[in-house]
């Protein structure tokens, strides 16, 4: 067949059944050069219903059966609450659901932590309504996790997002976290492993693979998410991917490779004491930020939310070690 794709990544022109073969080979040689997985794990792919992890769950699936990697695979999804947008993306997790015969998990911001996103805004405003969405949605994956019990977590961070973080760490002078936002699979002791097998996949290529494919997704982008500070690494990064197409993978090995001073640590993580879970501060952020957010709201009180709340998730851990079914 004649060649009908350039490949953004390399340049290459393929026909396109050669570029999804080479789009899948490179997938799996990250999987296992990454040691990722080990056969009988339970792997939760974090799904949003948008390109990466439409992607993730698709080709996951398939080399998971060309492979024989022996995993189970199943679907975590977040509700923040965003109205116009999570509501339609999660229709589209639910065609995923069915489309690759995986089971679905979604939890929401409302019954995790009594707010959705769009009453945070409401309350807040808009200039600091990622920070509390990107902490809630962080914190809320850990408690799905946690509660299906599974071995990992598969999150669709692409080549492009991970370079967009390096940049901002440098920008901000987060030394510490430059070595850690680029690792491959990052875990503190008592959680479970969080993994990016797309880390070395160019955002483009998820694109065509996604259109050439004809997978389902949502394309909608966030309706806060204009205001977020990462849009302007990301700017940044597309400027310089023009000039020279290899400067995202350049990026990233230049993360891999900094040497950080041995003074220079992520603080060591403790228990939250409201809600148990890691933190590197007395009380963690989620916990700071509601408590901000439910003041005057006695009704919402933290303590108890959280007790009964973390109560309930350890039943539900219980139950899903034996059952998964098509819903949880």
């Amino acid at each position: 067949m004649a060649p009908q794709i350039e490949r953004p990544k390399t340049g290459d022109a393929l026909c396109k059944d050669c570029f999804f073969w080479a789009f899948e080979t490179e997938i799996h040689k990250t999987i296992v050069g990454g040691g990722l997985f080990k056969r009988g794990d339970l792997v939760a792919v974090a799904a949003s219903g948008g390109k990466d992890s439409t992607v993730l769950a698709y080709v996951l699936k398939l080399l998971n059966k060309r492979h024989d990697y022996g995993l189970k695979l199943l679907l975590l999804s977040i509700d923040e609450g965003i109205t116009g947008y999570r509501d339609d993306s999660l229709e589209t997790v639910k065609q995923n659901r069915d489309e690759y015969d995986m089971p679905l998990k979604i939890l929401s911001y409302e019954e995790l932590y009594g707010w959705t996103m769009d009453a945070i805004v409401k309350q807040i405003g808009r200039k600091n309504n990622c920070t509390f969405c990107g902490v809630f949605r962080r914190q809320a994956l850990d408690r799905g996790v946690m509660m299906l019990d599974v071995d990992c977590l598969a999150t669709g961070h692409n080549a492009d997002d991970i370079a967009e973080t390096v940049l901002m760490n440098i920008l901000r002078g987060d030394i510490a976290r430059l070595q850690r936002c680029t690792a491959i699979v990052t875990a503190s002791e008592g959680t479970i492993p969080r993994c990016k097998p797309l880390k070395y996949t160019y955002e483009k290529e998820i694109v065509m693979y996604a259109y050439f494919k004809k997978l389902t997704y949502f394309s909608t982008e966030c309706v806060f998410a204009p205001n977020a500070y990462r849009g302007h690494a990301r700017a940044f990064l597309k400027d310089l991917e023009k000039i020279r197409p290899t400067s995202i993978i350049d990026i990233i090995h230049s993360g891999e490779q900094l040497s950080v001073h041995e003074g220079v640590r992520l603080a060591v993580r403790g228990k939250c004491p409201r809600c148990g879970f890691l933190t590197s501060q007395p009380v963690c952020k989620a916990c700071t930020l509601l408590e901000g957010l439910n003041r005057g709201l006695p009704r919402l009180g933290i303590s108890k939310s959280s007790i009964a709340t973390r109560a309930k998730e350890e039943q539900d851990r219980t139950a899903n070690k034996t059952v998964l079914s098509k819903d949880f």
